[in-house]
């Protein structure tokens, strides 16, 4: 029996409950449902900046071709050997002339110069002495090998002279690209990214 005063037990039991209820926290779910919620909003917001965002990988590209070209011309220069670049819309190599054999073939000595595939969704396009060469891509490059021999589009003689040239490495998706050129001067320049106007 109940003293005056004193709490009666059901009075105790729903307070206890709502206690219980609180410190239990969150369910499995709830907390899953708060982890694909945060998890598409960044990846959302990754693509998005990596859209806006300058294009690292063009760029780099770019960067590697232009030091290779640099690279090749000193080592003509120096071991008096003519060398030659080989452009497919997806990649590109250095070759040189084998006076011996009269022919064109891989430096096999430097692994430098090796054949070097673009990353995916980039594409070369070139113009020599301002007229446009169609590309072919490397499946295409490789069927005809045997054909052509790996016949350069581009010179880099020993004497320092080169073909004068307009490379472009373009991501075509994205509406990007930068520009490789080398003019009558005989210097190999690098273009900046140019990017779609918004």
């Amino acid at each position: 029996m109940p003293v005056a005063g004193t709490p009666c037990r059901p009075a105790r039991r729903p307070a206890r409950r709502a206690a219980i209820r609180a410190a239990r926290g969150f369910t499995l779910v709830e907390m899953m449902v708060v982890v694909v919620i945060i998890g598409v909003l960044a990846s959302v917001a990754i693509l998005s900046l990596a859209s806006v965002g300058r294009d690292g990988q063009l760029e780099k590209e770019r960067d590697r071709l232009v030091a290779l070209i640099d690279y090749v011309r000193e080592r003509a220069a120096l071991q008096t050997v003519e060398y030659g670049l080989r452009c497919q819309q997806d990649g590109y190599q250095f070759v040189q002339y084998d006076t011996r054999q009269s022919l064109w073939v891989a430096d096999e000595l430097d692994e430098t110069l090796r054949a070097r595939p673009l990353p995916p969704g980039l594409e070369l396009s070139l113009a020599v002495e301002d007229k446009p060469i169609v590309l072919p891509t490397r499946a295409q490059a490789a069927k005809k090998r045997d054909d052509a021999g790996l016949t350069p589009q581009v010179m880099l003689f020993s004497s320092g002279e080169l073909s004068r040239f307009s490379l472009t490495l373009a991501r075509p998706a994205a509406q990007r690209h930068v520009e490789i050129s080398a003019g009558a001067d005989a210097k190999v320049q690098a273009g900046e990214l140019v990017e779609p106007k918004p």
